[in-house]
């Protein structure tokens, strides 16, 4: 019998159509669409099986086109666009029902030596002293929409402890920043590449979620509509993605819809291993008639700064008086 973890390896193991052309299933995890982290780890599969050398992933920037179809399979076209002395660059395109739904610009190295230094992992308790997090009541359950429920009632490859655990259902507003343990349910083999594929697909967890803090709001909301944008990974030092690690994410910045966040994982020994990026959509669809802006202070609470009506036509005061253009 499969396990999650087991259907999650063979997602993200590709078939090769071609030298540099693949073919990758697509899975339901209880998203309406394709899961971003899923086209990030088979894009880089692909990527990771065109080279000839032993070079290791140290950088990924991608770049999400449209909605990825959860019924039909992707196709990943590779482009071996520079093999040099000691980097190789690789460009990746996802392509569903004949357009590109993704594009991933990923660059590998030699093993090399230079200096090194890195900023100290949070102080957190240890995610043994962590519960996890209870399942909710069926009675709730039955309440939510629809896309909630099918998120809520996966059975995933990861487990995931917060930190400071916060309640989606109903958010209280609060500053963007937060930190998750995380490790793959079972183990896994030692292949370096499965669990840099393996790690960006997790990375698409919790990231841009970061960024509803200030307001309040959550995914599991039914006006709230949220998606990845754009996605940049870089990998630091050896780990594994079967042992514990922390993910410390704040969310620097939201405006125009979109918020950006930004990740630092290490290792349950304090190494940081890997770090993430990521811009999205952000948009509440109803109570549209204020503009709201929110900044948060690393020592105090979200306050909001700026709260003005909008006019019929969906523009604030102040932008109409500096003749700027309303916005989607």
């Amino acid at each position: 019998m499969s396990s999650p973890v087991s259907e999650l390896i063979e997602l993200l193991s590709l078939e090769r159509l071609e030298d540099n052309l693949f073919r990758g299933q697509s899975r339901d995890i209880g998203t309406k669409y394709v899961f971003g982290g899923q086209v990030l780890g088979q894009a880089l599969s692909a990527a990771q099986a065109t080279l000839d050398s032993a070079r290791d992933a140290h950088s990924l920037h991608a770049y999400f086109l449209k909605a990825g179809d959860i019924e039909a399979p992707i196709v990943y076209q590779a482009d071996r666009t520079r093999d040099g002395g000691s980097f190789s660059v690789r460009r990746v395109t996802a392509i569903q029902h004949g357009q590109p739904i993704f594009f991933l610009a990923a660059s590998f190295q030699e093993a090399q030596q230079g200096g090194e230094h890195q900023l100290s992992m949070p102080e957190v308790p240890k995610p043994e002293d962590i519960d996890p997090a209870p399942a909710v009541p069926a009675e709730v359950m039955a309440t939510l929409p629809t896309k909630v429920q099918r998120w809520l009632s996966r059975q995933g490859p990861f487990e995931f402890r917060h930190v400071y655990p916060r309640d989606e259902l109903n958010p209280p507003k609060r500053p963007p920043y937060q930190q998750v343990w995380f490790r793959l349910s079972e183990p896994v083999g030692d292949a370096p590449e499965l669990h840099r594929a393996l790690l960006a697909y997790a990375s698409d967890f919790h990231l841009l979620g970061t960024a509803t803090f200030p307001h309040g709001i959550s995914y599991y909301q039914p006006n709230v509509q949220m998606a990845s944008l754009d996605h940049a990974l870089w990998f630091h030092r050896p780990f594994r993605a079967d042992d514990w690690l922390l993910y410390s994410i704040d969310s620097p910045s939201a405006q125009g819809a979109r918020g950006l966040a930004r990740g630092q994982i290490f290792d349950r020994h304090g190494r940081l291993v890997a770090s993430s990026a990521q811009e999205g959509l952000i948009r509440v669809v109803a109570d549209q008639n204020k503009d709201v802006r929110v900044v948060a202070d690393r020592n105090k609470d979200a306050r909001v700064v700026e709260d003005q009506p909008k006019d019929a036509a969906g523009v604030s005061d102040a932008a109409a008086a500096r003749n700027a253009p309303a916005k989607d």
